[in-house]
């Protein structure tokens, strides 16, 4: 990510590939609005997660009002929650859209990078200042949308902030299909 100019998180986890069933998932779950796919991909969060690491706060990536309307819920806010408890770490709900951003998909990395950059800003600046974030989002592609969170929450003091999504997509390899049913949910899997 250092090579796209993305900075800001200290460490990024997910549980797998953003391919095969578990992309099907996260979509039913995002655009289907299947939101009882929660507690199966809150589990795949989980298990990414090293045992050791320890956080003050879990952050969601938040979604702008508009395209909450439209959804219903936000995905990330929902995925945080699940781990928040599991971990017993308060969800601070610290980040906001300030700024409407058309959809990353199908944008090149450096129009990604654009269309994020300035979008959040903290709504809870003394939440966050000297702690330990994990912020939560579904599906990382280049890492724009963490980096400009992370951004806004290095600027209300945040001392260290580690990524956690479900999958990572990587448009560089054409890896094989990722059955997530094979995979036991209390397993360790380290990502990018």
């Amino acid at each position: 990510m250092c090579r796209n100019g993305l900075r800001g998180f200290d460490a990024a986890y997910c549980f797998g590939s953003y391919e095969g069933v578990l992309r099907e998932w996260i979509h039913l779950y995002k655009y289907g609005r299947v939101k009882t796919l929660v507690r199966p991909l809150g589990e795949l969060l989980a298990a990414a997660l090293p045992s050791g690491e320890q956080w003050d706060a879990v952050v969601p990536v938040p979604l702008h009002w508009r395209r909450r309307w439209r959804r219903g819920f936000n995905q990330s806010d929902l995925l945080a929650r699940f781990v928040a408890m599991r971990r017993n770490v308060p969800v601070i709900p610290a980040l906001k859209r300030v700024r409407y951003t058309p959809t990353q998909t199908g944008l090149s990395n450096t129009a990604r990078r654009k269309n994020v950059a300035a979008a959040f800003d903290t709504v809870r600046r003394r939440s966050v200042a000297g702690r330990r974030i994990l912020l939560v989002d579904d599906v990382m592609t280049t890492g724009s949308t963490a980096a400009a969170c992370a951004a806004a929450l290095r600027r209300a003091g945040a001392t260290n902030i580690t990524l956690l999504t479900v999958a990572r997509a990587d448009r560089r390899l054409n890896a094989a299909s990722f059955d997530p049913s094979e995979h036991q949910p209390g397993s360790s899997r380290n990502g990018e």
